[in-house]
């Protein structure tokens, strides 16, 4: 129904406008009794399906990454999709309109997006109001840093991000690798990097100690165009830093292979979608291999079916999520994906 009816509709419309026209919708069928409707038709309830993932209990291994629900406007009722998790965010701590709009392109040719948001959102108190209400799933806090913050100021944008949704949370992901804040993937370079989750870490112990816990578990959201030598960098600050895992991977810049027309393929932003699903799932391979498995990989980036998210899953990723392929193929990819989940375990 959503790829015959509702796609062909939605794809008439700009893509942002479509975005909040679906997130109203969503949120005033759920208000009139729809939200036990989504979870029959979408959700999958099985013990099998649980991960005990860093400290956590997932009761599926199928999320919704980061920039879906921005401001934490939704998450309740996208739950009721069949997600295991939701990611909020990027959040900043100041509000921030984004970039000039057109910023958001989608190449159907390809079932790809490119989005030049911006790390557009609401500021992290406005966040920190919605996610004050009942939580029926899982949460991650994405953080970022205001456009104007210079990067070597960067730290202190985290922290507050950090500390104003601590509470509100079960994980952090710190966003280094968007490539639509100016400078704001330099921050990937090893001795930043390094600098920005030891204080991230420092704070998290803080709290574990005064909480007498073991705190949030932090991860680390990094880019698809980082080489080889790079990637070892991650691994090794990874374990420097002792932070949680790793989400592979962010947007790409590359635009190779691209079947969309010119003027589409030269729009500057993040390319997401199908043709990320190689790269991405090399990268988790090569951060598998390399640090023997030694931390938690969330795999994201071109699942558009089962099978993408399984080779996912195989490639040493213990749970993926879904930003791109949710729009291409509807909330039933949900469904579809933790049904082949279920059906690899036999």
């Amino acid at each position: 129904m959503y790829k015959i009816l509702l796609r062909p509709l939605f794809f008439l419309i700009d893509p942002e406008k479509v975005h909040y026209l679906t997130f109203s919708a969503i949120k005033f069928l759920s208000k009139i009794g729809f939200s036990g409707i989504f979870k029959a038709i979408y959700a999958i309830e099985d013990k099998r399906l649980e991960r005990e993932v860093f400290g956590l209990k997932f009761k599926n291994p199928v999320g919704l990454a980061a920039g879906f629900d921005k401001n934490a406007l939704l998450y309740n009722e996208l739950s009721d999709f069949g997600f295991g998790f939701i990611e909020i965010g990027t959040l900043t701590p100041k509000p921030q309109d984004g970039n000039p709009k057109k910023r958001l392109f989608r190449l159907k040719a390809d079932k790809a997006i490119i989005n030049r948001m911006g790390f557009n959102n609401d500021g992290v108190l406005s966040a920190v109001k919605q996610l004050k209400k009942a939580h029926k799933v899982l949460i991650g806090g994405n953080i970022g840093k205001n456009k104007l913050t210079p990067n070597d100021e960067a730290t202190k944008d985290y922290l507050i991000c950090f500390n104003a949704l601590y509470a509100h949370v079960d994980y952090f992901v710190v966003n280094v690798s968007s490539p639509n804040t100016p400078g704001l993937r330099e921050l990937q370079d090893k001795e930043p990097l390094t600098a920005l989750l030891t204080a991230l870490k420092k704070e998290n112990t803080k709290y574990a100690e005064k909480l007498e816990n073991n705190g949030k578990p932090i991860l680390l959201k990094i880019a698809p165009d980082l080489t080889d030598e790079q990637l070892l960098d991650i691994i090794q600050i990874v374990k420097d830093s002792k932070i949680e895992g790793i989400i592979a991977t962010n947007t790409t810049i590359s635009r190779e292979g691209l079947q969309a027309n010119e003027a589409l393929i030269k729009e500057n932003g993040g390319l997401s979608g199908k043709p990320l699903a190689e790269r991405s799932t090399e990268v988790i391979r090569f951060l598998a291999e390399k640090s023997n498995n030694s931390f938690p990989i969330i795999g994201v980036g071109g699942i558009h079916s089962p099978e993408d998210a399984l080779e996912k899953l195989k490639a040493g990723a213990t749970l993926v999520q879904l930003w791109t392929g949710f729009i291409y193929e509807g909330p039933g990819l949900v469904k579809k994906i933790n049904k082949a989940i279920l059906k690899d375990l036999v």
